[in-house]
């Protein structure tokens, strides 16, 4: 019910030393105004309805079915939120859940662990984030990794909810040096690479102009010509020009946790962009020996759900080889079966992924040993209770 996409032998060690043991999840929300750009994202059927996916996801996720939420799940334009199925293995298999507000637009309705951040601007601002928020929210990552490892017996989940998310892993990797175009998802059926595409130009040439005092619009042809590289690039900087407030908050708890536990990083194209941001802040030996840390990349994976990973529309494995050293994981959960068309519909390359949704599945095949046919039951009985709510 696990298949290893990339590092076969690592991800293999990964589940043979993890089997059995119970997970710790943590869900890092945050918010970007470029996901208010009308059609660059499915999760939401409106720009409004998109200011509020995160807040009601993190709601039904810690509370799951009740008669009156105060922000119930937002329609889409089909298919039905990924915290369905997260919700449905966390309920099952009773796993602590640790929810943190890196930056978001509008107040909670749950308890949540509040960062200190701030909502990011769009990528066409190439002005995201303050820079100094980006660092605290670093040190913040860093701070709970560290926690929430000493907590774990045996992995940590860490997941994200942004929405227009995809775009900002986009611009990370690209302004990183890694040729991502092409190769992102998205909530649409059919990924609309041409607009994530334009959209991150804007805010690199933006940033670059800014912080370099030059024109960079001749030297970027074509998608295959980074506006950057690894190389020359501060991650900080990068992140407060075209990032978003989970990333860095992410990369830092990576980072910390990887130290003392196995790191499940709950996504696609998303938790990619954090691997690469991680690795990028590792290789920078001041941050690290101010930290007393050092990235362990063997106990580090990428899981993430079949319809993400073998979507023809992206090129997730290309893109986790094109980063190198990430074993890239997938649940092989299937709704082909299922009974309920808003689950069906992932099967038509809806929705695909988010809120943890695939490393949610694979901790319930690594955990409990479960079947498709156990998880699609699981998952169909909290669409049923959903539905009738």
């Amino acid at each position: 019910m696990i298949r290893v996409y990339t590092q076969l032998a690592q991800g293999q060690r990964w589940l043979q030393q993890y089997q059995g043991h119970p997970p710790v999840l943590a869900c890092i929300l945050g918010f970007t105004a470029t996901g208010l750009i009308p059609g660059i994202s499915a999760a939401g059927a409106t720009p409004s309805d998109r200011e509020y996916t995160a807040i009601a996801d993190a709601e039904f996720l810690v509370n799951g079915v009740t008669s009156k939420p105060q922000y119930p799940l937002p329609p889409l334009t089909a298919g039905a939120s990924p915290v369905l199925i997260s919700r449905a293995v966390v309920e099952a298999l009773d796993i602590p859940i640790y929810l943190f507000n890196a930056g978001l637009l509008h107040p909670l309705a749950v308890p949540a662990i509040d960062l200190g951040g701030v909502p990011a601007k769009c990528v066409t601002s190439g002005n995201a984030l303050p820079l100094n928020t980006v660092k605290q929210l670093f040190e913040q990552g860093v701070k709970w990794g560290q926690q929430l490892a000493i907590a774990a017996d045996g992995y940590l989940i860490i997941s994200e909810c942004v929405v227009g998310g995809t775009t900002t892993a986009l611009s990370v990797l690209t302004g990183l040096g890694i040729d991502a175009v092409g190769k992102v998802n998205s909530s649409h059926p059919d990924c609309n690479h041409a607009q994530k595409w334009d959209v991150v130009q804007i805010g690199l040439r933006k940033w670059a102009e800014r912080e370099m005092g030059r024109d960079l619009s001749s030297i970027i042809p074509s998608p295959h010509h980074p506006i950057t590289s690894s190389s020359s690039v501060d991650p900080f900087q990068l992140v407060a020009a075209v990032g978003d407030p989970m990333q860095i908050v992410a990369a830092g708890m990576a980072i910390a946790a990887s130290c003392r536990c196995g790191v499940l990083l709950a996504g696609g194209t998303q938790m990619l962009a954090v691997y690469a941001l991680a690795e990028a802040l590792a290789s920078t030996k001041s941050l690290m020996n101010q930290y007393s840390l050092a990235l362990q990349p063997e106990q580090v994976v990428v899981g993430t759900t079949r319809w993400v990973a073998e979507d023809s529309t992206g090129d997730t494995v290309g893109l986790a080889r094109k980063i190198g050293t990430v074993p890239l994981l997938a649940t092989e959960l299937s709704f082909a079966t299922s009974c309920y068309p808003q689950l069906q519909a992932y099967e038509q390359g809806y929705v695909k992924e988010g809120v943890g949704a695939g490393g949610c599945a694979i901790a319930a095949h690594l955990y409990r040993r479960w079947s498709q046919i156990q998880l699609l039951q699981a998952i169909e009985s909290l669409v049923e209770r959903y539905c009738q709510s």
